[in-house]
């Protein structure tokens, strides 16, 4: 945990935003430290490598474009903290310490890799401390443009079911939190939901409560209220009875690492989601910015590394009692638990993936429709389709 003066608590958010760097203090980035919502908002002060690798492995802070960030921010600390004599090997040290912190979650190598290129095109140490912020920085911003043009294509989807149902409330289940909370602004799955509701599209949310940690309960039905969005919070086993029955009619869930060919690892549970979603016959969408693409994996199943957390996160449960947060054993104390982190839908499963560039079939030929052989080399991988598209910096 961190020290008191490193927290502060806040009666409500300053403004929907999961990081940022503190007014007045470039030295000090704030985040939402997400393990006490919905019961509590505090705010935690990051200063240092050391404070960053803490904040994304104990789960302060968690969703991949938001992890992405704050690694981006966490080279800035390593940038100024590092010996001007072996300025390049305390960084790159510092780089490998973040990567090592969750190991599914590709932004996070992807935003690390930009901050060494970045730094490595500059000599003097003071330059490089100024490139690695400003580098962070820009990470931020381009998230967030990212998750709102990914929710301008995902809007489309559900303003299409609105008009067929004729006015009718659009019902979106969702799975774990892929939410502002977790990509700074806007998220990915949600980005089109928040959209259709600012335009006036009627909704309702069925909200996954996604165990173990309950990032669906806690998170996303926080969210949903704080904008007066209609939800429900539903227990995870429950989504296929409610397709069955007809009360869903759009899935969209985010991504922690898709491959190049359309699997999609996101939040343990998913698949089962997208099992029921298609012997069901309803839409599921995945969601994603760019820097979730791993373009040097094809197979989800076989490539994508699953991680596996404390069994704790299972055989407990924390919530809130007596005007206190506590936590309670659920199992029996010579039971044992397993507890992965992350499940992997293949790409048979998924109807599309929604990207800031548009909208993608699960599958290679899909995505390069969206990205061009420009996009794809800058990863270093032989390019292999004649397909093209204008290309930015991603």
């Amino acid at each position: 945990m961190m020290s008191p003066d490193q927290r502060t608590m806040s009666a409500r958010p300053l403004a929907h935003r999961s990081i940022w760097v503190k007014e007045e203090r470039q030295t000090v980035v704030q985040i939402i430290d997400q393990r006490f919502l919905p019961h509590r908002f505090v705010v935690e002060d990051l200063k240092s490598v050391r404070d960053v690798a803490s904040a994304i492995r104990e789960m302060h802070l968690r969703g991949a474009p938001l992890i992405g960030v704050a690694a981006a921010f966490g080279m800035y600390f390593a940038a100024r903290q590092a010996r001007p004599k072996s300025w390049n090997e305390d960084v790159e040290r510092s780089g490998e310490k973040l990567r090592q912190t969750r190991p599914t979650a590709v932004n996070l190598a992807w935003a690390v890799d930009k901050q060494l290129r970045a730094t490595h095109k500059v000599q003097e140490v003071e330059k490089k401390i100024v490139t690695a912020f400003r580098t962070a920085c820009q990470i931020l911003d381009g998230e967030i443009n990212v998750c709102k043009k990914i929710g301008e294509h995902g809007f489309k989807l559900i303003e299409a079911i609105s008009r067929k149902k004729r006015g009718e409330p659009v019902n979106v289940l969702t799975h774990c939190n892929a939410g502002w909370l977790a990509c700074v602004e806007w998220g990915t799955a949600t980005s089109p939901i928040y959209q259709a509701f600012d335009k006036g599209i009627k909704l309702h949310v069925w909200v996954d409560e996604t165990r173990p940690r309950s990032q669906g309960a806690s998170l996303t039905a926080w969210e949903m209220a704080e904008r007066k969005i209609p939800h429900t919070v539903i227990v995870d086993g429950a989504s296929g009875h409610l397709m069955q029955k007809g009360l869903v009619d759009l899935v969209m869930v985010g991504t922690d690492r898709t491959t190049r060919g359309g699997d999609a690892a996101n939040k343990i549970g998913t698949y089962m989601v997208a099992l029921a979603a298609k012997d069901n016959k309803v839409p599921f969408y995945v969601a994603l910015p760019s820097s979730s693409i791993d373009w040097e994996m094809d197979d989800g199943l076989k490539q994508i590394p699953i991680e596996e957390r404390n069994p704790d996160e299972v055989t407990h449960v924390q919530g809130f009692c007596d005007g206190e947060i506590k936590k309670v054993r659920l199992i029996p104390e010579g039971s044992k638990a397993l507890n992965y982190a992350f499940d992997v839908t293949p790409r048979h499963l998924i109807t599309g993936l929604i990207t800031e560039r548009g909208i993608s079939p699960a599958s290679e030929e899909g995505l390069l429709q969206l990205f061009s052989p420009e996009d794809v080399n800058k990863h270093q991988i032989p390019f292999r389709s004649t397909a093209s598209h204008d290309s930015d910096d991603f």
